[in-house]
């Protein structure tokens, strides 16, 4: 009995292949149904992906939600944080970050002086931009100025770190009547020809396509270079334990953050060759603080060079990496007071960390 039904079996397997091996055959193969097996394929692979990520935004931000206020200018939403009281410092980020990024350390110790508004930049952190709304750095110059104009705020010293540098400098170019000074956290302040490694997968011209993957393979990408990432923009300092959330590292993994890092950057040269050739034309204070390590933006071709454009600009450099905010709270603190010193807009002469 149990052979019997042993050889039933095999003999039903045997049909079952010689089936598959005349359906594998090029003639008898149906070009129509392949194509369609694999769109299907592509569409479940992609909704998963969609799922995946909708999962994950949800994630960050019950882990990580907006530390402040809303304000709105035009059709831009833009998420700030307030903190102290005197003079008033803005503080604008840099490349694919968000405001935790100051308040992680920075704004605790600038309080006791001065009023201190942080900013997630357009598209950035809780901050939005309408997709009909350019990324340029005079753009999102236009909509800073227009939130200190909305904000009363009366010529605030601008704190710019690295990309949030070129948009401060942006500022002095076309706002300068809105501005006291700048005070420049290793800013970006001409051209780059070659993209730092951690930046390069943001290089994506087509926004069509630039949207596609940040839908789909950005987040879980991100989620595993996520390491990688941090040690080169930190380099050579270490970044901190808590940096996903207490720094709002976690941000990064949404897909609009992913949307506007990528539109920041590849439209960050069509502005600055102009704005280099404007630098002689700016009269407001400018200071610069760099890290003497800095493996993001070379000190001497963002800083030093600077001060053969902008008469009276200064450069300091201090021992350290690209990450100045974070990782060396205390002496960007001081620098930050001694500068507004200068200008005559902080409360107490002692006032460093």
């Amino acid at each position: 009995m149990h052979a019997s039904k042993a050889l039933t079996l095999r003999i039903q397997c045997s049909a079952v292949l010689r089936n598959a091996r005349r359906n594998l055959d090029g003639d008898a193969l149906n070009p129509v149904l392949l194509l369609v097996a694999v769109l299907a394929f592509l569409a479940m692979l992609g909704g998963g992906l969609v799922l995946f990520t909708l999962f994950i935004r949800w994630r960050v931000e019950a882990a990580v939600p907006p530390l402040g206020r809303f304000v709105q200018i035009g059709d831009t939403r833009l998420h700030i944080v307030e903190r102290g009281a005197g003079p008033t410092l803005v503080l604008v980020h840099g490349l694919g970050a968000q405001l935790r990024n100051f308040s992680y350390a920075l704004v605790e110790r600038l309080a006791a002086n001065f009023h201190v508004v942080c900013v997630d930049r357009p598209g950035c952190g809780y901050s939005t931009r309408p997709p009909t709304t350019s990324a340029s750095l005079l753009g999102q110059a236009h909509t800073i100025a227009s939130l200190l104009a909305e904000l009363r705020l009366e010529k605030p010293i601008i704190v710019g770190h690295s990309y949030g540098g070129a948009l401060a400098l942006a500022l002095a170019l076309n706002h300068p009547e809105s501005i006291g000074g700048l005070a420049l956290l290793a800013p970006l302040t001409h051209p780059q020809t070659l993209v730092p490694p951690a930046f390069r997968d943001f290089v994506i011209g087509s926004a069509q396509l630039r949207k596609l993957i940040a839908w789909t393979i950005a987040t879980p990408l991100a989620i595993a270079a996520s390491s990688k990432i941090l040690d080169e923009v930190f380099r050579p300092d270490a970044a901190p334990a808590d940096f996903d959330t207490a720094a709002g590292g976690l941000l990064a993994l949404r897909p609009g953050h992913f949307f506007a890092a990528s539109s920041d950057l590849v439209s960050v040269n069509d502005d600055l060759p102009g704005m280099v050739e404007r630098y002689p034309s700016i009269r407001v204070p400018v200071g610069i603080l760099f890290g003497r390590h800095d493996a993001i933006l070379n000190y001497e071709d963002h800083g030093i060079a600077m001060q053969s454009k902008i008469r009276g600009s200064t450069v300091s450099l201090v021992d350290g990496g690209h990450m100045l905010p974070i990782t060396a709270p205390d002496e960007t603190a001081r620098w930050i007071t001694e500068f507004a010193q200068r200008l005559g807009r902080c409360n107490h002469a002692d006032s460093a960390a």
